[in-house]
């Protein structure tokens, strides 16, 4: 039986590879897998076979107590991904199966032993892909690439060993009659009370940190390490700790003694898989049926969706009878977006960042963090205005599926365009601000970087330009949309691969070169009206005077914009795009 299992596995990866191949003949898959294949190569496969400066990688280079040190982080992290998956879940184990598979294994004669066998076998693909793909990202702190691959794949099996152990064991809790709350009280007493036994231990044993250490970074290392190894720390963390080891072997000799008690502790999570007698046919049957839902939806384009019940959810916003066309879009791409996406909420944490500016500054102002933190907030501020149009998909890229509905709207084309991304933008903008309001609290009593007032007036020009930088931001991508929908992904059913990331490498950089071109006109406005403006009056106003001017430079593109995405919109055919 498990010769047949072999051999299904080996020709579903087959026909999987096979298919890849063979769209490479269609142009679109062929220039995106051009460009996927020189991505990871100058990313990740030149640096495969050599390390750098000929060193032996970063475990040789480091210390025996750093290395510790670092073996101890990663197995408290691997402990705080097992206990959540003890606390958190609430179903009955269930295999992943498709409807196919469930057609054709479960009355088959095979036991569910057998069912067990081939989905460990199943998963053992994703994990060495997934190995694979983490070696190369690890290989570039140079090392032995063999080592690497191997702790991963150690480290990643195991975990899904114990995983799959630890949902058969919360299906026997549940047939002895008990339930998801006593589980879940039952594991955080235990947690709890371990915790509370590390931190008596390391307040009778180890000093008390003080902040002004947080500026040493090795005085810092020391303290943890003397936290994680005091009282019974050590002992919890042991058996994280012979998974970890492996990897952050510093030589092949080291590797071989860390390597067997890990591949035991990996063989006992599989004979405890093996041996645990749970039904999970019904609750495998019904995860199935559940999963062919999503994909049903996923192909009709309601992916956001896919195998929810429905459920009444709060609005953003009391909606009127009557008003402009385009907040109706926005209170539905809003309401699209989850109950995160509030004002009452917003409006607190506006007050929370606030409140929380002012204490970090009370907290760490001594001791020089208050700059740096600043900082930090500013520099994620400009991570979500390169990144964030990326990840807020509440417009085209997400209605793209449904246009045949939008165009029945008697709306004008660039109406819907201005519903369809006012959300993005709105919320892009709402995030932007909250985290505005955080650094400049911090910069204003940290005086190192510049002067209180200064602080103040780049703060309010940046208010006032980010909400065009946004819209401008979020245009690019929808317009990339309306003029390539055979390369856009509408769904998690779209095309996925070296191709695949290819064609998003394309339109990414595509995007970032039409949005510094479009910021061009407006830095030349922001510079012209600083300088000239600066004659008259002091710095402090200049710069929120000179932010307003730009901010008009970018609205009128921005409604250059729009109005050339209604003209798309209005002569996009959805029945003529055949990957759609």
């Amino acid at each position: 039986m498990i010769s047949a299992l072999l051999y299904l596995q080996y020709h579903s990866v087959k026909n999987r590879l096979l298919m890849r191949f063979k769209r490479l003949r269609q142009p679109k898959y062929l220039l995106g897998g051009i460009v996927g294949g020189l991505y990871f190569y100058f990313y990740f496969f030149r640096h495969l076979f050599r390390t750098r400066g000929g060193a032996a990688g970063f475990a040789a280079a480091t210390s025996p107590q750093d290395l510790a040190l670092y073996e101890s982080l990663g197995a408290l992290l691997l402990l705080i991904a097992v206990l959540a998956r003890w606390i958190v879940p609430n179903q009955r184990a269930a295999l992943g199966f498709t409807e196919a598979e469930v057609a054709s294994l479960f009355p088959a004669p095979l036991s569910r032993r057998g069912l067990v066998h081939f989905k460990l076998l199943r998963s053992q693909t994703a994990i060495l892909l997934t190995a694979l793909l983490l070696t190369l990202v690890s290989n570039r702190l140079g090392g032995p690439n063999w080592i690497h691959a191997v702790g991963w794949w150690l480290i990643l099996s195991t975990l899904n060993l114990h995983f799959l152990g630890s949902s058969f064991a919360r299906t026997l809790l549940l047939e002895r009659g008990i339930s998801n709350w006593q589980r879940r009280v039952g594991t955080l007493v235990i947690v709890v009370a371990l915790a509370a036994a590390v931190v008596v231990w390391a307040r009778r044993t180890v000093p008390g940190l003080d902040l002004t250490q947080l500026e040493n970074l090795d005085a810092l290392k020391t303290y943890a390490h003397q936290v994680l190894n005091c009282g019974p720390a050590p002992f919890v963390l042991y058996p994280f700790r012979l998974v970890v080891r492996p990897y952050l072997a510093p030589n092949p000799a080291a590797f071989l003694s860390a390597v067997m008690p890990a591949l035991l502790l990996m063989l006992l999570h599989y004979v405890w898989v093996i041996r645990s007698n749970v039904a999970f046919e019904e609750a495998s049957l019904e995860a199935s049926q559940k999963m062919a839902q999503k994909l049903a939806a996923f192909r009709a384009g309601n992916w956001q969706q896919a195998g929810q019940k429905p459920r009444g959810k709060r609005p953003p916003f009391r909606l009127r009878p009557t008003g402009a066309p385009a907040v109706a879009l926005l209170w539905k791409n809003l309401l699209s977006a989850g109950q995160a996406f509030t004002l009452r909420l917003w409006i607190l944490l506006v007050a929370t960042a606030a409140a929380a500016a002012m204490g970090l500054g009370q907290t760490f102002g001594s001791a020089g963090w208050c700059p740096a933190l600043g900082m930090l907030a500013a520099m994620l501020i400009l991570w979500f205005l390169v990144f964030g149009p990326q990840f807020l998909r509440q417009d085209f890229r997400q209605d793209l599926p449904s246009a045949d509905i939008l165009k029945l709207y008697p709306l004008r084309g660039w109406q819907i365009v201005l519903g369809e991304v006012l959300a993005p933008t709105v919320i892009l903008t709402g995030i932007q601000w909250f985290l505005l309001i955080i650094a400049a609290g911090l910069l204003v009593q940290g005086h190192e970087v510049m002067a209180p007032l200064m602080t103040l007036a780049s703060a309010l020009g940046a208010a006032v330009i980010l909400p065009m930088l946004n819209l401008l931001a979020i245009e690019i991508p929808n317009a990339a949309v309306l003029l390539f929908p055979a390369w856009f992904q509408s769904s998690r059913e779209g095309p996925h691969g070296i191709e695949a990331t290819g064609q998003r490498l394309i339109f990414m950089l595509g995007q970032q070169l039409a949005f510094v071109v479009a910021l061009v006109p407006a830095a030349g406005f922001f510079i012209g009206a600083l300088f000239l403006l600066r004659l008259f009056l002091g710095l402090s106003l200049v710069i929120p005077l000179a932010s307003l001017v730009a901010a008009c430079v970018l609205a009128l593109e921005a409604v250059l914009g729009l109005v050339l995405l209604g003209w798309l919109f209005e002569r996009f055919d959805l029945s003529s795009e055949q990957s759609l």
